[in-house]
């Protein structure tokens, strides 16, 4: 068992190394810049569905209210007029529409939380991925500076070996200078 344990080892430190060398960190950036953008684009969406509940609650909430109010104001003008049972009646129905109320406020309260906590998230994604933008640059410029290092390492090498020809080329001259020389 270990024997294939070990080559799995090797086959999976191979096949790292492979993807190591073939990524390219500049389109990696890229990738990991489409993907940020596309979360943003669904935090959006979902931070303006979150907004829209929270201004639907707020909308209840203040319909209770206004509900309330009219309820209140009817039964004073029932009493006002002398008629007791139309008063009691509007005071019940205020007293349902106050209770009513309490979950619209707790519902409010919870929607605007959310709608806060959706608002901090998508600016500081929008924050993050500015700071992606100007990362993302940065490394474009140091692979460039890499590749072109890998090309200059590469042709300083040809340089040494067109030193090499010169002295060769130099010596046969030499060596064609000495037949003419003899001749």
């Amino acid at each position: 068992m270990s024997i294939l344990s070990r080559f799995a080892d090797i086959l999976s430190a191979n096949i790292n190394a492979l993807l190591d060398k073939a990524e390219d960190p500049a389109k990696m950036v890229d990738k990991y810049l489409l993907d940020a953008r596309e979360d943003l684009a669904n935090v959006k969406k979902e931070t303006a569905t979150v907004m829209a509940e929270e201004t639907r609650c707020l909308r209840k909430r203040d319909e209770n209210k206004q509900e309330i109010d009219k309820y209140l104001a009817l039964a004073k003008e029932a009493l006002a007029q002398g008629n007791e049972g139309d008063a009691k009646v509007f005071l019940a129905k205020k007293q349902q529409l106050e209770t009513l109320g309490a979950s619209l406020e707790t519902a409010y309260a919870a929607a605007h939380e959310n709608a806060t906590k959706m608002r901090q998230l998508h600016d500081k994604l929008s924050s993050d991925i500015a700071q992606l933008e100007a990362k993302k640059e940065a490394i474009k410029t140091k692979v460039s500076l890499a590749k072109t290092q890998e090309t200059v390492n590469k042709y300083s090498g040809s340089a040494e070996k067109f030193t090499e020809v010169v002295g060769k080329f130099e010596e046969m001259e030499a060596k064609a200078d000495k037949m003419l020389d003899t001749a």
